[in-house]
């Protein structure tokens, strides 16, 4: 008898409340969330957020402060996907903070112009590196990046669990170039150029800081897109929230020391005007040399390609949620009976992406949604205030300390990124946001209707 209760409540561990299986653990977890943070972006960030700060200590503090900053908007999300843990992430949030048309905005908006164009600016990015070593022409090089798109739909359609174990390796691979990079360069770094002065013209002061750690934002985003797949997280309780706090730990960590070695083997005037400052960083190290800019590429490749795999992995999973509740395509819920995978959202998805790479003007206009992809981030933040003051049905399997401080963080964070990139191209965002309501509106109201009358038969 004793047996048969275990077994019962093994069960019940192991499957989610969306209906997957819980097969992945902290490792997993982590992977996708580091994954999809550290992607090719880093590359070039370092001689932007040099540009910004003035000096190599302000860029260097820059880092630190930033990935400071953004760990209240983890600890947020670790207290709301142990409230909820299932599959779906801010949608889900929206849904349970009372506001179903918000919910759907933030899925549609996700599906057509934030997630999925993502996929396909990735695999063209990874050939793009390829290109370096290569003459292939334009078109070739798309079809190799449908390839990849191609490659790793089938590694996440044929096993969570295999696609956990291959995220975790090509993440963990990743680091370990990072590391190496890292090491030598402390070898061969000169704190001489760390400590230098300002350079004339170059900005000073605190504002030139506060543009350094702005300049770093885009570098910490995506840690948190493991919450889509908490319905699939072993033990979620435990696994989210020390998946969030280590995984912004270790970037922060990783940038910080990365951006210390690059400062210190790249003068200021170099590195601020580099669009390559790591390629430019390894050329002063000794044996390399014209072997820089080979190496740099094989990182990149890798890099991009743990990025890509993860948003595969994880961004269908969203779709899948709003399907279970009939705010989506009713196809998009259905779960491979051999694979366990939500095997026809994935297809779509990556399907999606494909035509997105033969069409590479509509991804860079797709761009625009960046302004509306951070208010969904700074209202999901504010989703903590009105789910913390429900009188039942908020019960989360942790608590962040100081909650309402951590989620006004957050905000106030998010929030300035919205007024800069506002300010840096108002009628994009202003476009972006009519287009986001006025096709989301209509097709909630469809869903909903639908869904009105088959409760009514």
């Amino acid at each position: 008898m004793a047996s048969e209760l275990g077994n019962v409540a093994q069960s019940v561990e192991e499957k989610s409340s969306s209906g997957l299986q819980r097969k992945l653990g902290l490792s997993a977890a982590i992977a996708i969330s580091v994954g999809t943070t550290i992607g090719s972006g880093i590359f070039s960030s370092l001689g932007e957020v040099a540009a910004a700060s003035g000096t190599a200590l302000f860029a260097v503090l820059a880092f630190l402060i930033g990935g400071l900053v953004n760990i209240p908007a983890n600890l947020c999300y670790a207290e709301l996907a142990t409230a909820y843990p299932e599959n779906g992430g801010q949608y889900i949030y929206f849904r349970e903070a009372g506001s179903r048309p918000l919910a759907f905005l933030c899925g549609w908006i996700s599906f057509w112009a934030t997630d999925t164009p993502s996929i396909s600016i990735m695999a063209i990015a990874t050939t793009s590196y390829l290109g370096y070593f290569v003459g292939f022409s334009d078109l070739t090089m798309k079809f190799i990046a449908v390839a990849l798109i191609l490659i790793f739909m089938f590694v996440h359609l044929r096993s969570v669990e295999g696609g956990g174990k291959f995220q975790t390796f090509i993440t963990a691979f990743k680091i370990i170039m990072f590391a190496i990079l890292i090491g030598v360069g402390f070898y061969y770094f000169s704190p001489d150029l760390i400590s230098s002065p300002v350079k004339a013209g170059a900005p000073v002061g605190i504002m030139a800081l506060v543009a350094g750690i702005s300049a770093t934002t885009w570098s910490f985003d995506g840690m948190a897109s493991v919450c889509y797949m908490t319905g699939e997280i072993k033990n979620p309780k435990k696994t989210m929230p020390r998946a969030l706090i280590i995984s912004g730990i270790l970037i922060t960590l990783l940038y910080v020391l990365l951006s210390v070695v690059i400062t210190g083997l790249l003068p200021m005037d170099t590195l601020a005007t580099s669009g390559a400052p790591v390629s430019e960083a390894m050329k002063q190290l000794p044996g390399i040399g014209s072997a820089a800019g080979s190496l740099t590429a094989i990182m990149a490749i890798i890099v991009i390609i743990g990025s890509l795999s993860s948003c595969i992995m994880f961004q269908p999973r969203m779709e899948y949620a709003m399907a279970k509740n009939g705010l989506f395509f009713k196809s998009f819920e259905k779960v491979h009976p051999k694979w366990g995978t939500p095997h026809v959202s994935i297809i779509i998805q990556c399907a999606f992406a494909i035509i997105l790479v033969f069409a590479s003007s509509l991804s860079s206009l797709l761009g625009y949604f960046t302004i509306v992809a951070l208010l969904k981030n700074f209202l999901t933040f504010g989703t903590v205030f009105v789910l913390r003051r429900k009188k039942s049905g908020y019960n989360p399997m942790w608590r962040m300390p100081m909650g309402y401080l951590m989620a006004a963080i957050a905000m106030v964070v998010t929030g300035t990124l919205i007024v800069s990139t506002f300010l840096w191209a108002p009628i994009p965002g202003i476009i972006s946001a009519i287009v986001a309501v006025a096709t989301g509106l209509p097709a909630y109201f469809y869903w909903e209707r639908k869904n009105n009358k088959q409760e009514i038969v």
